[in-house]
């Protein structure tokens, strides 16, 4: 998810009554939920779609959600000592406790691959011990729903806490509200894939994967993605079964995936790619040679976007698109 979410999170956690426990515990909280992304650093040493690779692996992974709060736990421990010492300290803060410093960066580092996991994109929740991908098709990556739920109860905790009135049980009650709707999502999610599969069986086609994409606002909608084996394609459920559907009409002409790799020399890019790609196909350049795309984010509109140009391979057709009878 994007950092917004992240940290409305933790702060949220924070206003439930977990910042009693210590002092520094919302700068713990919030970063921590915001920590694993750390690895945003490979843009500096990264180029074009390298960082695909990278991203949302090492600092996600179990080693490094125990080694990222005990650093920051001792940054704010030791951020403590020195406002103590120059006699800076806020009288009004906490004892700041090591131990509930650790655990609660712990658990917001937690919260992060958790939200991750949720959408398309996703996370490699074993590294270092294994690099296999996750994926909860839950949440758009920006959900503003999201957003105004937790930025609405967080202020209205805040605020009731200045009142000096009763401040956690709203923020408790927005943790709850936020964990129904992404259930209620999930099951969206669970619901379409099931209902396309079935109706593409009942058309005498078995798609190979089958990915229920969440809009960006309309949340009870979803975007099916049907195919596998370098054949991507959008599925209307509401389409006339007495006529032929193609389903894999994303492009205007299909390359052979397979033979495009094998064609390819081998660079970082292409590594990168295809190691992060989860819906490959191969396009047909204007000039003849072949372009690399995801079909999870095929845009018309920016098809310079999470692709990989191979302008040495000549574009060998897939042959016919499969269609209903």
């Amino acid at each position: 998810m994007d950092n917004i979410t992240h940290s409305l999170v933790g702060a949220l956690i924070g206003q439930a009554g977990l910042k009693r426990k210590t002092g520094l515990a919302m700068p713990a909280l919030i970063v921590g939920a915001n920590l694993p992304d750390v690895d945003a650093a490979c843009f500096f040493w990264l180029e074009g779609v390298e960082h695909l690779g990278f991203r949302r692996g090492i600092t996600h992974g179990p080693p490094a959600l125990v080694l990222l709060p005990l650093v920051l736990a001792g940054l704010l421990w030791g951020y403590d000592h020195w406002q103590a010492k120059r006699g800076k300290r806020p009288e009004g803060r906490l004892p700041v406790n090591f131990k509930w410093l650790f655990l609660l960066s712990f658990l917001g580092c937690l919260t992060h691959p958790a939200l991750d996991w949720l959408n398309v994109y996703g996370i490699r929740l074993l590294e270092p011990f294994s690099s296999q991908w996750f994926y909860g098709d839950t949440l758009f990556i920006i959900d503003v729903w999201l957003w105004a739920l937790l930025g609405f109860a967080t202020w209205f905790s805040l605020r009731r806490e200045k009142r000096g009135g009763e401040w956690m049980r709203p923020a408790r009650i927005a943790i709850a509200v936020a964990l129904g709707y992404i259930g209620l999502n999930g099951a969206i999610t669970s619901s379409a894939e099931h209902n396309a599969r079935n109706e593409m069986l009942g058309f005498g086609v078995e798609p190979e994967t089958i990915m229920a994409s969440p809009l960006p606002l309309a949340f009870w909608e979803r975007e099916l993605l049907l195919g596998g084996n370098g054949y991507w394609g959008e599925f209307d459920g509401q389409a006339d079964t007495h006529t032929s559907i193609k389903i894999f009409d994303l492009t205007d002409e299909f390359c052979d995936l397979e033979k495009a790799i094998e064609g390819a020399n081998e660079t970082k890019e292409l590594t990168a790619f295809l190691f992060w790609s989860r819906a490959p196909f191969a396009e047909r350049a204007p000039d003849g040679s072949v372009v690399l795309r995801d079909a999870r984010f095929y845009d018309p509109r920016a098809r310079d976007r999470f692709s990989v140009a191979l302008p040495d391979v000549k574009c060998e057709p897939m042959g016919e698109e499969l269609s209903t009878p």
